[in-house]
């Protein structure tokens, strides 16, 4: 690692610790030269997730395109925005486990109906209404009758 000071490629580490969630591992670091001290950040490098679109396009996944739907579909219902990024926060946790870094974008939508259903009926209604493209209400009250019968 070289130093950010003085660009000498020779530091030691100090000291190492895991931050609180385990997912990064913080490092101080001394300079062999300037003996200026520094910290580094490891952290293990995803890959990214790749979103195949109903006509084929593909494009990067974006953790806030799915955040800002269940926002949506969550607006004036009495949930905290903790549960509702933990939700998304589920969603892709989900999605890197997958075998393939391909994944369709109503695999997508999917997984969050999934979880909506149980978090919230009304904001699952909604994101399902957007994400299921009803186009009458007979598509809806389908939905609505599945929903009352579990």
């Amino acid at each position: 690692m070289k130093c950010p000071y003085c660009n000498h490629e020779e530091t030691q580490v100090i000291d190492s610790r895991d931050t609180e969630n385990l997912e990064t591992t913080r490092r101080r670091r001394e300079c062999s030269k300037c003996k200026k001290r520094f910290t580094t950040y490891e952290r293990v490098e995803e890959a990214d997730i790749v979103v195949v679109k109903k006509d084929g396009k593909r494009e990067r996944f974006e953790r806030q395109k799915v955040l800002n739907g269940v926002i949506r579909a969550c607006e004036k219902r009495q949930i905290p925005l903790e549960k509702i990024e933990k939700l998304v926060d589920a969603v892709e946790s989900d999605l890197r486990k997958r075998d393939s870094v391909e994944i369709e974008s109503k695999s997508i939508g999917r997984a969050v109906m999934r979880r909506l259903k149980n978090l919230d009926k009304v904001a699952f209604l909604r994101f399902a209404s957007v994400y299921l493209e009803f186009e009458d209400i007979e598509r809806f009250e389908e939905e609505l009758d599945k929903l009352q019968k579990k």
